[in-house]
């Protein structure tokens, strides 16, 4: 399904100034384009539009150990809750915890890389508030966690 996710700015990478009135345009795993919501909705007439408060951006690389919690599904859901879309090989290397992961479909990384959103990219977004709170984290064109 073709998914439109805006919010009142948009950041396409880490270092980049906030955008107004911009989102991204989703297919599957895939970003699809990213631009002003006026000429998204106008070149994907029809595409379901996903409206978040906050600052739309990148899913984070978490480059640490996993956060403690009882079981590898719960370590990787606190992930999650922090915008985390990414981790770095070296702190899955446990069999259970890395198919925790890779359940989540979170990208397993040999170095901690800033992402960015670009066409083409794959469909890795975090949604934060203004105190910095994770509020929705999309994996793989997916929401994978959504604060209540």
């Amino acid at each position: 399904m073709l998914t439109l996710h805006t919010a009142p700015l948009l950041r396409t990478g880490p270092d980049a100034p906030p955008t107004a009135g911009a989102a991204v345009a989703v297919r599957a795993d895939r970003i699809l384009a990213v631009g002003p919501l006026p000429e998204l909705i106008e070149a994907y007439a029809g595409a379901r539009v996903r409206r978040w408060p906050g600052t739309l951006g990148p899913g984070l690389v978490h480059d640490g150990p996993l956060p403690a919690a009882d079981s590898p599904r719960e370590r990787v859901h606190a992930l999650l809750r922090q915008g985390a879309t990414g981790v770095l090989a070296e702190h899955v290397a446990d069999p259970a915890l890395r198919a925790a992961v890779d359940r989540g479909d979170l990208r397993v990384l040999p170095a901690a890389v800033a992402s960015e959103l670009l066409p083409g990219g794959r469909a890795d977004l975090a949604v934060f508030d203004a105190e910095g709170a994770c509020l929705v984290t999309v994996v793989a064109g997916r929401i994978a966690h959504r604060r209540a």
